[in-house]
Parts: C-alpha cells; sequence; structure tokens
C-alpha cells in the first residue's frame, strides 16, 4: 500500500509584542481624524495676523457704544442751541396773540360806545318829531332796545359724563361721553322757537339777544348765535308771562322734544318761573337792502 506523502506545513512566524493592541496604537498615532484637523488648521490660518474672535467682538460693541453715544450728544447739543430760538420764536407769537386780541378788544368797545351813540341820537331824533312811543316799541320788537320783565330761566345742559365721574369735570372731554349726549345746534333752534310760539315777546341764549336776523348754527362742536361761539350751560331767558310761558311751552311739541332729549341722551333742562329777567340790545340790527312800503294816502299832488 503506497505511502501518502506528508503533509507539509510553513514554519509559524513569531508575533509581535504589541500586535493585539494595534486599535489602541492607531487611536494614540492618530488622535484627530481628517476632519477635525482641517478645519483647526483653517482656523490657524485665518487668525494668523488678527485678532481673537471674541475680542474683536468686543471691540466691535465697544465701538458702536461710542458711536451712540457722540450721536446722543451732539443731538443734545443741537437741542440746547436751538432751545432758546424756539422759545424766543414762541414767546413772540405768544406776544402777537395777545397784542391783536387786546386790539381786537379796543375795536369792540368803540364799536359798542359808536352804537349806544347811534342809538341814543335815533332815540332823540324820533322823540323830537313826535315819534317816540312807536320808535320804542320798534326798538323792543327789533331786539335793538335792552328789556326787562317777567319771564322765563331755561338752562340747557349736556349729559353727564357716561362713566360716572362725578367730580364735575367737563364731560365733553371724557372718554366716556357719547356724541348723543351733547347739545346741538338744531335743539336750541327748536328750543328757541318753542319759545316763541309759546308768547316770548323777547329772547336771549347766553347773553346773545336774538332778532329776526339772528341765526343758529354750529361750527364743530360749538354752537354759534349770530357767529358768537357758545360754551354749555346754554341759559334762555325769555320774557312774557312766566307761568303761561312755561306751561304752554312744555306742552308744546319742541317741549317734548326736550323732554326726550333728557329721557333718552340724558340732556339735562330745567326751566323755572321769574319774576324779571333783563335782556340785553342786539349787538347789531343792521339792514341794508330791506325798504318799507310806504302807504298810499290816496290825495292827489298840486
Amino acid at each position: 500500500m503506497p505511502q501518502q506523502p506528508p503533509v507539509r506545513s510553513s514554519p509559524a512566524r513569531p508575533q509581535r509584542p504589541d500586535a493585539s493592541m494595534s486599535l489602541i496604537t492607531n487611536v494614540m498615532d492618530h488622535s484627530l481624524d481628517d476632519g477635525y484637523a482641517e478645519a483647526a488648521a483653517r482656523r490657524k490660518s485665518a487668525g494668523e495676523g488678527g485678532l481673537p474672535k471674541t475680542l474683536r467682538a468686543k471691540l466691535g460693541l465697544a465701538a458702536g457704544l461710542v458711536l451712540a453715544a457722540l450721536v446722543v450728544t451732539v443731538g443734545a447739543a443741537q437741542a440746547r442751541v436751538s432751545a432758546p430760538v424756539v422759545a424766543k420764536e414762541r414767546q413772540e407769537l405768544i406776544d402777537r396773540v395777545d397784542s391783536e386780541t387786546a386790539d381786537a378788544d379796543r375795536l369792540e368797545s368803540t364799536v359798542d360806545k359808536l352804537r349806544d351813540d347811534v342809538d341814543a341820537r335815533r332815540r332823540a331824533a324820533l322823540k323830537s318829531s313826535g315819534g317816540s312811543a312807536e320808535a320804542d316799541l320798534v326798538g323792543l320788537l327789533s331786539g335793538a332796545t335792552a328789556v326787562h320783565g317777567p319771564g322765563v330761566r331755561l338752562v340747557v345742559n349736556d349729559a353727564k359724563e357716561a362713566a360716572g365721574g362725578g367730580d364735575g369735570a367737563n364731560p365733553r372731554e371724557t372718554s366716556g361721553f357719547s356724541d348723543t349726549g351733547r347739545v346741538r345746534d338744531r335743539d336750541m333752534q327748536r328750543v328757541v322757537n318753542g319759545l316763541w310760539a309759546s308768547g316770548a315777546e323777547a329772547v336771549s341764549v347766553n347773553g346773545q339777544r336774538l332778532t329776526a336776523l339772528s341765526a343758529i348754527r354750529a361750527a364743530g362742536d360749538a354752537i354759534l348765535v349770530d357767529n358768537r361761539p357758545l360754551v354749555p350751560p346754554y341759559t334762555v331767558l325769555a320774557v312774557g308771562d312766566g307761568q303761561r310761558l312755561s306751561t304752554r311751552f312744555q306742552n308744546s311739541a319742541d317741549g317734548l322734544y326736550l323732554h326726550a332729549l333728557e329721557e333718552n341722551y340724558g340732556i339735562r333742562a330745567t326751566i323755572s318761573t321769574e319774576g324779571e329777567v333783563r335782556l340785553p340790545a342786539a349787538p347789531s340790527v343792521i339792514v341794508r337792502t330791506a325798504q318799507p312800503k310806504l302807504e298810499k294816502t290816496g290825495k292827489g299832488t298840486s
């Protein structure tokens, strides 16, 4: 039986003592991978010849604060320099307003004196011609003459503050004041017309005598009587038979209208009879176009 050849084996190579520690050796030899090494090199190259990033940020912040302080300082200096100029201009405007107001007051006083002088001369002329009684009646009816006598006092005012502030402040200036709580020019028109229709012989509103030429209008929130602004409360004086005038007005359509304003919108109104009320003359009763119609006597001319 043939004999099998023997199996040959190569002699075993001797192992390195640290062969089993190759992973640890690799980690020790390459502690940073390529990405970390590249990033570190990039930061190092960017920082060469410059300041650290943190220091640069601090310096930028400091520069911004210095610039802001400089701007504020310059602005304050300019305001300090211009303040006297603004104050001077403001004072000049105030002085001009005061001066013009004083001039207007003097002119108004002069107009009143001239008007009184004209009225006196007209009465004297009519008296000398025997028409004194008729002239007085015309003056009373036209409003050119101050009058006094029994009558009524009617005070109409805006509604109270809706927010309930009983401190006496002007309700128009409060945020809770409703626009429907204001007395309007049309309301005063109805009040005055109602008094005329109820038998009033002379009427004034806040001291402004009403005539056939008078107008009650509005300018914004203000009520104007003959172009003169009035402020609430509105005091209406009417000459007439006091008790009868008061009763007829309150029972009239205009009196009921005023009562509806009280009930629905809180507008305040009080009426009282007076033994005597005094009404001034109208500031101006001038007719430029209308002419009296002369009656024909039927007598022929010679």
